[in-house]
């Protein structure tokens, strides 16, 4: 048998999307056609900071820092226009998340809040409800939406490193150098995802999900680059580190789970398994070598390090919520159904119902 090599989820630059509005409208307009947004402050004013529209935006002019569009020239990723109407949709992302997180609450206290597991399978997430009656077509709307981040795993936190100094610093970049895969490629993350996504059938290429994605998916997205590109906001940045850190092990051993009992593949098993493992080391690691040290030199930024924490969890519990409901209606929970092309090694994937 001739082995197919292996196609690098990055190796092509992703196409652009369909506008979801018009804000994200103007955007991509602008980005094909090379001329500045053409939005009135007022439009950008009323738009819901939740939303599609807006969410979607904020992804395009996001991702110029990251893989760029296909068409689009790369030196629009400082383009003094696109610029200036990120950071008006970013002050209502963040003015949002401010007035919804709780108001002056401590790294000590938050991370206590999110070390706390229900006992058993009892619990009411995404993990548990994948793990006790998930069903196949289910595990892969979820993967095909957690794409969207999992195909440039640890690329958002690395933007907070120059920002750290000392221990710190060096614990931060030795946790990133293992979600890189410690020097070898094929045992980065985001290829062990990649390799989860062919296991169940799905294209990994790079932003493929895109439009399938709701704005509640992008919205967990988008809140790493905000706070990643923000020297103003490092603090945030390393308490969403944390909680993704901390939480990491208990709900990758149940989708580990979900994978092995609806047949998913060995690849699809494997990548939950390592970051059962890997993170449960990485969760100490960022609470004694990143965020107390951080605090340490840095007392003041210690409501930002809580502030990302529960950012962190109101947007999460915003996507849990959404999926839950759909799949329990038995509908999809993506804005385009996935395809039934079944995974390489079954013959058949059950989908979700028919205009659903």
């Amino acid at each position: 048998m001739i082995e197919v090599p292996y196609r690098e989820a990055r190796d092509t630059t992703p196409v652009l999307p369909a506008a979801r509005g018009v804000v994200s409208d103007a955007v991509l307009s602008a980005l094909r056609d090379r001329h500045e947004p053409r939005v009135s402050s007022q439009a950008v004013s009323q738009m819901e900071p939740y939303g599609d529209d807006l969410q979607l935006a904020l992804y395009l002019l996001y991702e110029l820092h990251y893989q760029g569009f296909e068409g689009v020239d790369d030196d629009r990723e400082w383009d003094a226009d696109l610029l200036r109407l990120r950071g008006a949709l970013e002050y209502r992302f963040l003015r949002a998340l401010r007035t919804e997180v709780p108001q002056g609450a401590s790294a000590r206290d938050a991370l206590a809040e999110i070390l706390v597991e229900p006992i058993g399978d009892d619990g009411t997430g995404v993990s548990h409800y994948l793990q006790r009656e998930g069903h196949l077509w289910q595990l892969r709307e979820y993967a095909a939406l957690r794409s969207l981040y999992h195909l440039k795993e640890a690329d958002p936190h690395a933007w907070v490193i120059p920002r750290l100094h000392g221990r710190a610093k060096a614990a931060m970049v030795a946790v990133e150098y293992d979600e890189f895969g410690a020097g070898r490629a094929e045992e980065m993350h985001a290829r062990l995802f990649a390799n989860l996504m062919d296991d169940l059938g799905l294209d990994h290429t790079y932003g493929r999900y895109l439009d399938a994605a709701p704005a509640q998916v992008l919205c967990t997205v988008n809140v790493m680059s905000l706070l990643g590109l923000h020297r103003a906001l490092r603090g945030a940045l390393v308490g969403h580190f944390a909680a993704v850190e901390v939480t990491s092990p208990p709900g990758s051993r149940r989708l580990a789970k979900a994978m092995r009992r609806t047949g998913a593949g060995p690849a699809a098993e494997r990548f939950y398994e390592e970051h059962v493992e890997a993170d449960a080391v990485h969760e100490q690691i960022v609470q004694h070598e990143v965020v107390e040290p951080l605090l340490a030199a840095e007392p003041g930024l210690d409501t930002d390090v809580a502030f990302g924490i529960h950012a962190t969890g109101l947007l999460e519990d915003r996507l849990a919520e959404f999926l839950l409901t759909a799949w329990r209606d038995g509908r999809s929970a993506l804005r385009i159904p996935l395809t039934t092309t079944a995974p390489h090694h079954r013959q058949t994937v059950r989908t979700a119902p028919e205009g659903s």
